[in-house]
This record gives C-alpha cells, structure tokens and sequence, in this order.
C-alpha cells in the first residue's frame, strides 16, 4: 500500500510517539524495520503518519524499544489502524482536514477542559449560532460551505451523548455569553440551550464574570483533550488560519495551569447556571 499523502493528526501522533519511543532507546531506523521484516524506509513513513502500522506491531516495537508502561503501549495499539472509521470521514473532501482532526481528537478524548472568552465552544453551540458564526467569517463563505460546516459541527455533539462520553469540563467568560451571534433571539436561544445542556451528567459549565478581573490564557481560547493516558494528551488553538495541535510536554502543563486557574475564577456551577438564567432573562 502507498504512503498516506496526507495523514490525520491522530496518525501523526502515533507515529511522533513511536518515534520517541525508538530515539530514547537508542535504535536505529534499520533495527526497527529488522524487528518487523519490513524495509527500512518503512519505519519513517511510520513514524511519520504516512504508513499504517497494526496494534500488534506496535506492541512488538514498544517491548523491543524497553518500554514498561503497559498502560501507555495498549493507548498506543489503540490508534493503530484496522478500527472502523469514524463519522468524521464522511466529510473528507468537503471540509478541510484539520476539521476532521478536530472531531476525532474529541471522539477519542475521555475528557475534555475548555476555555473561551469570545466564542462559544462548538460542542456548546445551537445550529443557528453556528450559522452566525460562519456567516461572519472573511473571505465570505458560499451557503454550500455554510451548510456543510453547520452540519458538520452539529454533528460534532454526538460525542456528548455517545455510550461512555468524554467529560466535557468548560470554562466561558461573560464575553463569550454576550456576543449576539445571529441577534437576540438566536443569542437567547443559544443560552437556554447551554442550560439545558449544563444539567448533563458529564457536562460542567462555569463562568467567569466581568467583575472577576483578568486571568491567564484571557487572550485564547484552549481545549485540552485528556487521553487516556496523560502521555497522549493534545491542546487544541484556534486561529483564523485554523487549529493548531500541542501535545509537548512542558507545554501541557503551562496550559493544565492556565485552565486551572481560571476554574479558580470561575462561579460555582449552579452559580453560573444562575448567571447564564439572568442573561436570557434580560435580552
């Protein structure tokens, strides 16, 4: 099978993974493809997210490369390939790719910690806000990119209410609450729908007022995704070019921090549902 021309983030990661693995200890590209009977020029393709690689394979390389966090190389064989692709995939070639990243990267999640100060979460958003929200962007987007975005990031919830979902831990500013994407019956719209949401089992929402100051991260919006092993969590950014993909180490704990201390600021969570109750009440 030919290399992959472009690899999903998920894939990348795996083999980014495999890679440190081989580099800590000490062994060359030409014993990793010994190990598997493959040519040498495999393992870069591997390592690279460009060539699949089984769950078994994976095992065999982890216990050549001396690894004993059994918990880590069974997280690792999970993302090798063979699985069934997920929904996502049915947007390939409509949207762009770090679109589909974003979807899987919270598929795969078991918890996700979210920060925002302007936009409302997608996860968190009614299919009218969302429509505001891709209506206002630059270059103007045709309706037919519209709609297929809007589909897409409604169909991004499932997550939510999937068998064993993910914690879905967010923090909003005020800010983000009172933007009226869409005007102020879609605004009301989208906080009664955040309420009805915020009752969820696996659904924390909190807020941080006006009046509770600055805070670090106030400039970003964050989404860490916890794996389910902390080796393999991702920080997810956006920006206007798109989402950009952090799992460095010393990075991860900047942004743990970052989130827990705006939590610190944040209102209780009936305090905040109460927040969000009077913001609809007065638009």
């Amino acid at each position: 099978m030919p290399p992959r021309s472009a690899p999903t983030e998920r894939q990348r990661r795996l083999g980014a993974e495999l890679r440190k693995l081989r580099v800590a200890a000490g062994m060359t590209t030409e014993h990793a493809a010994a190990l598997l009977d493959v040519p040498r020029t495999n393992v870069p393709n591997m390592e690279s997210g460009r060539s699949g690689i089984s769950a078994e394979r994976v095992r065999t390389l982890a216990g050549n490369y001396g690894c004993t966090d059994q918990a880590l190389v069974e997280a690792l064989a999970a993302m090798a390939v063979g699985r069934e692709k997920g929904w996502w995939e049915a947007y390939r070639g409509q949207l762009r790719d770090d679109f589909l990243d974003i979807a899987e990267m919270e598929w795969h999640a078991t918890r996700l910690r979210i920060a925002v100060t302007v936009h409302l979460p997608g996860l968190l958003q009614t299919e009218d806000h969302a429509r505001a929200v891709f209506e206002a962007v630059i270059p103007r987007l045709p309706s037919d990119d519209v709609d297929v975005r809007v589909a897409h990031r409604i169909d991004r919830h499932q997550v939510l209410t999937r068998p064993s979902p993910p914690v879905l831990d967010v923090i909003l500013h005020e800010a983000a609450l009172r933007v009226e994407f869409g005007g102020p019956a879609v605004a009301r719209r989208q906080l009664e729908h955040l309420l009805r949401v915020s009752e969820r089992e696996n659904v924390i929402l909190r807020v941080i007022p006006f009046k509770a100051g600055g805070f670090p991260g106030a400039g970003q919006s964050v989404v860490y995704a916890e794996a389910p092993v902390p080796q393999l969590d991702t920080v997810e950014l956006d920006s206007t070019h798109g989402p950009e993909f952090i799992d460095n180490k010393a990075q991860l704990a900047k942004y743990r921090a970052q989130l827990d201390a705006a939590q610190d600021l944040a209102l209780a969570r009936p305090a905040s549902r109460d927040f969000i109750r009077t913001l609809t009440r007065d638009l």
